[in-house]
């Protein structure tokens, strides 16, 4: 403890070192702001994203038979053919080819009501992913493999039995397996029951990626209503829900959503997806949470000095030997001195990303551009990672001023350790592989704590950091940056021991 409040004292007395903290705060802010306004020169109109059951920004567009059912049921209906259209924009042209996109989707789906966001579970085929059960966006189990078709049906039944919903399928519809079973605590008692069609755009994984339009159409044999709901004796009728394609892919050139009565059964037409947004070409024109924190490197670099100097000026000054006769045991000095700029620079970057999410937001609203919500838990993941990252990001740079001696070399040192591989991943001026490499062994990796993009298997997109993702999850990341930080601090720690001040 006189350690600490020794060094406490030393950094408080010294205004530029508070007057570094402050900078910090501001050039992280500030950087989000001159972000921000630049987005202000090419202002368009986007739609505000629908949020799901969890919080998090999704996707809901799909073309929807319907009836309102109440109480407990089943749904019963085999899916014979499974095909659609692409818009083939290469070679300068739009037009429009057949062929299906690996997640368009065709099967049965229990949902709350019509709103965009609202508690669902579904069963379905896809297009290269066999039979799915997914529910609420972000829940997604495999069934059957395979595609369907005439010879060859998959038959699909979802069982609403209170508030959960259990999904089957079949290959003859007389022996059936369970797939899985959804909880939908929130589902009313009149739910929404049919047959949805949905197709999100073609997506392009190499060569920068991109996407273009898509629809499916869905070929549906008679649909077996079960229990309570085979009393309801109502008529089918179909929705667009989201009122257009959303915003994973819209209506090619010359087609649109529908449905037709094909004998006893139906024929579906739709395009847009049901599933959780994701970054790169699958998100569209939208702001993320990490936009918001692409300042924190601002502020990391203020830091860095404020860190290092520290430790160097007392090199610098010959006022280090005074500081070891008031306490002879160097590792508490060392201690000490890292337990200040750590929860200064925590402070910092938490304060830090605390200001700039909301600001961030307010400003891409002006700027008429969608904001990808997520649930408050990640966002605040997001706040104190930042400043878990910062904090790190000192006592490694106070390690390495204490090793090497000299502030000039200890900043540079760190800057091209961290900031310069997290510049050069995420702004696409390297290959993926070599990209991802950096973000996985240097101290960049810290930066995936940051992370709140979603990633799910059953959204194609490219999931790169040129699109934003890091190759390691969030608290992994940050390990890799402590690995780093401990190294240094145990060398400048035998370091500190065996040589003079």
């Amino acid at each position: 403890m006189r350690a600490l409040r020794a060094e406490w004292t030393k950094f408080r007395t010294v205004r530029g070192w508070l007057w570094g903290a402050v900078a910090a705060v501001l050039a992280s802010v500030l950087f989000v702001l001159v972000g921000t306004a630049s987005s202000n020169q090419h202002q368009q109109d986007a739609a505000a994203l629908p949020v799901g059951p969890g919080g998090e920004a999704v996707n809901d567009s799909c073309y929807f038979v319907h009836q309102t059912l109440t109480g407990d049921g089943t749904i019963t209906v085999p899916v014979a053919a499974l095909s659609g259209t692409l818009s083939d924009m290469t070679a300068g042209q739009d037009r429009t080819v057949a062929g299906v996109t690996p997640w368009s989707k065709a099967g049965i789906l229990v949902r709350q009501s019509l709103d965009q966001g609202s508690s669902y579970a579904a069963m379905m085929v896809t297009g290269e992913h066999g039979v799915r059960m997914q529910d609420d966006f972000t829940h997604d189990r495999a069934g059957l493999a395979g595609s369907p078709s005439a010879a060859e049906p998959r038959w699909l039944r979802l069982v609403r039995s209170g508030t959960t919903v259990t999904g089957y399928d079949s290959t003859d519809g007389v022996r059936w397996t369970e797939v899985g079973t959804a909880h939908l605590p929130g589902a009313a008692v009149t739910v929404q029951v049919g047959l949805f069609v949905a197709a999100p755009a073609a997506v392009q994984t190499s060569g920068g990626g991109g996407s273009s339009p898509a629809t499916a159409t869905g070929s549906f044999g008679r649909v077996a209503l079960g229990g309570a709901w085979s009393q309801a004796g109502g008529q089918w009728q179909g929705t667009q829900v989201g009122g257009d394609a959303g915003t994973s892919g819209s209506y090619p050139a010359g087609t649109s959503g529908g449905w037709t009565t094909n004998g006893d059964g139906f024929t579906v037409t739709g395009a847009g997806d049901i599933a959780p947004v994701v970054g790169g070409p699958a998100l569209g024109p939208a702001f993320t949470v990490e936009t918001f924190l692409v300042g924190t490197f601002a502020g990391l670099i203020v830091l860095t000095v404020v860190a290092v100097q520290f430790v160097t000026a007392e090199y610098r000054r010959g006022l280090l030997g005074t500081t070891l006769a008031a306490v002879p045991q160097r590792g508490r000095v060392l201690a000490g001195k890292s337990a200040v700029v750590a929860a200064v620079a925590f402070a910092v970057g938490a304060v830090a990303s605390a200001v700039s999410i909301p600001l961030g937001e307010l400003r891409a609203h002006a700027a008429h551009f969608s904001v990808l919500t997520v649930p408050v838990a990640v966002e605040l993941r997001a706040v104190l990672g930042t400043g878990l990252l910062l904090a790190a990001t000192a006592v490694l740079a106070l390690a390495l001023g204490t090793v090497l001696r000299r502030s000039a070399t200890a900043i540079t040192a760190v800057v091209v350790t961290t900031v310069l591989p997290y510049l050069l991943a995420f702004g696409g001026m390297l290959p993926t592989g070599p990209a991802e490499w950096l973000l996985r062994f240097t101290p960049a990796a810290g930066f995936a704590v940051q992370q709140t993009l979603p990633r799910y298997g059953q959204v194609l997109s490219v999931y790169a950091p040129s699109s934003g993702y890091f190759p390691l999850q969030p608290w992994a990341g940050l390990a890799v940056l402590g690995a780093w930080t401990a190294l240094a601090l145990a060398a400048a720690t035998v370091l500190l021991r065996r040589r003079d001040a």
